[in-house]
């Protein structure tokens, strides 16, 4: 049989011949879904080699969205993209080159070549090697200390909800009948849309836009809001329309879709005032909603609303024997954000009973980033204190790789130099984001950063300037004269 990379893939996360297992007479801790907050807590717990007895339950894929519809897919389409806006940017930089050409079939197969390489990272043989029952099937509660899963009952001590969100689609007449493309089949698409419309400017929708945009497609980009990341700081959405708009997209702002109306194979976007737009394929990118559906959460006594499971800072529902962690409870919906959320799940589950100490969600300094490009990290807290910002046209690496859109900008606590949260939108804004994070993390200010000796030339210099620019604030008139009489005396 010729290979396929997903027939490897579903092999690992969704195996067709799989057996679940006969269920032990008690679990220690049950875990409901196996995306990224599931099988860290998992895994995690079955790798302390307490001798716990651990289930997984899955209803559809291991690894989740991350693996099958999200970060992996979506940055190896990324990067594709990333490499021929690089081709057509050879030109400015002397560099010659024929028309380019895009192979979209070649690029979703290279796609699903290393999803389905990633994959056994996550696969159901592999959990079941570290001694976890894996069962497939939907997970249902039976009351706060039992499970269905199909037609099993399983029984446990604890258990962790893990079951995390899809994605929200909007209540748009003719939506349905006209057809969408969502995350979860974005990346089956073998031909790349002549005409593409994105519903939404937030994140994925500002990734997967630009990246289609660059892969051939005409892109028209809606967003319901006055900018696109408009939980951003406004300095944000400016660079990024203008460098989307730069790049050819049409972007539509504070935009009523009306209706939608299907027309052969296509789609027409009616919207208001009395606009129509006829498309190939429209991608709903308008949000995520929780995986709540089916759980039987009021049997077990955990409480739930629109947003998600309830918990508290601890990730502890409202029965303290369940916890969960997550997109299925968390606004971060990120997947290291579900890492860190497991672990913290593990920490207070197992050792705080025996006095060893309880972590924090609210104490986790969580950073996040936006793939477009320039890429938009944030971490922290913005729009508060006062703020220092460098342009990127003022960093020496920056105006020699050409990517001077963009900037590094900080918040700090005044009299203090306590960093509250920053902003960096750079080429590579995710790899920078880290060093504020670290500071922020370990209480170190911005007088600290200013000591840190920086690689010349290289864009994170922006930090170093940024902390500069802190340390030339603290001369004031007095200082001056202070030293002024200092130096004379000397």
């Amino acid at each position: 049989m010729d290979y396929h990379p997903d027939r490897e893939l579903i092999a690992n996360v969704q195996p067709t011949d799989w057996v679940n297992p006969i269920p032990a007479p008690t679990y220690d801790v049950v875990v409901i879904g196996a995306g990224t907050a599931g099988l860290v807590t998992a895994a995690g717990i079955a790798g302390l080699g307490l001798g716990l007895k651990v289930a997984l339950i899955e209803k559809h894929r291991m690894g989740g969205d991350c693996l099958n519809y999200g970060c992996v897919p979506s940055k190896t389409l990324i990067r594709s993209a990333a490499a021929a806006a690089e081709v057509r940017k050879c030109q400015e930089l002397g560099i010659i080159v024929p028309e380019i050409r895009i192979d979209f079939p070649q690029i979703m197969n290279r796609l699903r070549q290393i999803r389905s390489g990633i994959s056994h990272h996550d696969s159901a043989q592999r959990f079941r090697n570290l001694g976890i029952d894996v069962f497939f099937g939907n997970a249902s509660f039976v009351d706060a200390h039992h499970l269905q899963v199909n037609e099993q009952i399983l029984s446990f001590k604890r258990s962790v909800i893990a079951t995390g969100a899809r994605a929200a689609i909007p209540d748009l007449p003719g939506l349905a009948e006209s057809g969408y493309l969502t995350n979860e089949t974005l990346f089956d698409l073998q031909e790349c849309p002549k005409r593409l419309a994105v519903l939404g400017g937030g994140p994925i929708g500002c990734e997967m836009a630009q990246a289609f945009q660059r892969l051939g497609s005409e892109v028209f980009l809606f967003h319901k809001n006055d900018r696109l990341l408009d939980r951003e700081d406004r300095a944000v959405s400016e660079v990024l329309t203008k460098q989307f708009t730069k790049e050819g997209m049409t972007i539509f702002l504070s935009v009523q879709i009306e209706k939608i109306e299907p027309k052969e194979q296509q789609k027409i976007i009616h919207f208001a005032p009395d606009h129509s737009l006829l498309v190939d394929q429209i991608l709903v990118a308008t949000g995520r909603q929780p995986n709540l559906e089916g759980l039987g959460l009021d049997r077990a006594g955990v409480a739930f609303n629109e947003g998600g499971v309830i918990v508290n800072d601890f990730l502890q529902t409202t029965n303290p024997n369940i916890y969960a962690c997550g997109d299925i409870c968390l606004a971060w919906k990120f997947t290291h954000a579900a890492d860190s959320a497991a672990r913290l799940v593990i920490k207070n589950m197992l050792f705080s009973p025996f006095g060893l100490g309880r972590s924090r969600w609210q104490d986790l300094v969580i950073p996040w980033v936006t793939f477009t490009d320039p890429e938009v990290a944030h971490v922290g807290r913005i729009n508060q204190g006062k703020s220092i910002t460098i342009p990127l046209s003022q960093v020496d690496r920056a105006i020699t790789e050409s990517e001077t859109k963009g900037f590094v900008k900080i918040w700090y606590d005044h009299p203090t130099d306590r960093i509250l949260g920053a902003t960096i939108v750079a080429k590579h804004g995710g790899e920078m984001i880290g060093e504020i994070t670290t500071a922020i993390g370990a209480k170190l200010g911005l007088n600290y950063l200013s000591t840190v000796i920086h690689p010349y030339p290289t864009q994170a210099e922006g930090i170093k300037k940024a902390a500069d620019a802190y340390r030339r604030t603290l001369l004031t008139p007095r200082t001056q004269n202070l030293l002024r009489l200092l130096t004379r005396l000397s």
